[in-house]
């Protein structure tokens, strides 16, 4: 493992300190001998996590064709907003699909051995498309063969209110069994979802709801699920979902703080997306002020919210 770099030791978020920005390689490894993880300053994106040991395998996709990524931080915006733009008081939103936390340089605050914190704040170019004031870290840490993500938004604004949404976006291979056909595959959430849910089309929310497609607890996987793109659950009853082949192999995914969840691919693809969220894309017909948008999260000066996901293996018969 690295060893760690000098820098402020900030695990919550009790403590909103400047510090000095930390220098040296653009991406950290980390683990505890049984799981390891890369994350990179560009994003604070998750880049790899592998089993090691018995049992070795890759949980996450390669961020390869046809989809070039792996677990994206989306931020300030989930999905899509009206031609890309929104007013906001006298001032305007513009952003693309899933906002731009994607692509900017986060700020190493802190790397060890088990994980690392990265930091985005405002800065003039940020001002210019999203007219407010935030502090976003990702804290990522291994313990006990599990990877915890969390993550902490703050106002540091005197004054106003600060309005966005937060989501993951992991990229987990397909199949997870080895020699498993994808189609033989099906997540089990840990308890029944019964509600309808949602879709887009051309970007946006669709006005009407849909019968969920989970019997009981259980959603088999196809693509023909997804011709239609993403599965959203709005609300999403559980606090965990398996991923996992016929033999029980596979991932278990948790969340906190996250009221929506959506599941995507390409059509065809290796990889399934297992995505907590806070906010999701502006329904159709939708015309207000972004601070209206539904699914925002609405941070008072001074305040912090926060929220977190889990993945670990799980070993089947």
């Amino acid at each position: 493992m690295r060893a760690r770099v000098d820098a402020p030791l900030i695990r919550g978020v009790e403590k909103w300190t400047d510090g000095e920005t930390t220098m040296g390689s653009d991406r950290h490894e980390f683990g505890d001998g049984r799981l390891t993880a890369t994350v990179t300053a560009a994003g604070a994106e998750l880049v790899a996590l592998d089993v090691v040991g018995d049992g070795a395998r890759s949980l996450l996709w390669a961020g390869v064709d046809p989809w070039p990524r792996h677990s994206p931080v989306l931020f300030p915006i989930v999905g899509r907003i009206p031609d890309d733009r929104l007013p906001w008081g006298d001032r305007e939103v513009r952003l693309k699909q899933h906002g731009f936390a994607r692509d900017r340089v986060f700020r190493w605050v802190e790397r060890t051995d088990d994980g690392c914190v990265l930091e985005l704040a405002d800065d003039e170019a940020s001002r210019a498309i999203f007219p407010a004031a935030f502090r976003l870290r990702l804290n990522y840490r291994v313990t006990d063969g599990r990877l915890h993500v969390g993550y902490a938004l703050h106002n540091p604004d005197g004054e106003a209110v600060l309005h966005a949404s937060v989501g993951a976006h992991p990229a987990f291979v397909w199949p997870q069994e080895a020699g498993a056909a994808r189609e033989a595959h099906r997540l089990i959430f840990d308890r029944a979802e019964v509600a309808p849910i949602r879709r887009v089309e051309g970007g946006l929310m669709r006005a009407e709801a849909e019968p969920t497609p989970v019997v009981g607890r259980e959603l088999a996987l196809s693509d023909a699920l997804f011709e239609d793109d993403a599965v959203i659950f709005k609300p999403i009853l559980s606090d965990s979902v398996r991923f996992v082949g016929p033999k029980g192999t596979g991932i278990e995914v948790g969340w906190q703080g996250f009221p929506e969840l959506g599941v995507w691919t390409k059509v065809g693809a290796a990889f399934l997306c297992i995505e907590p969220w806070h906010g999701y894309a502006t329904p159709q017909g939708f015309a207000g002020d972004f601070a209206a948008k539904p699914g925002n999260i609405h941070l008072r000066p001074g305040k912090t919210w926060e929220a977190s996901w889990t993945v670990k293996a799980v070993e089947g018969d």
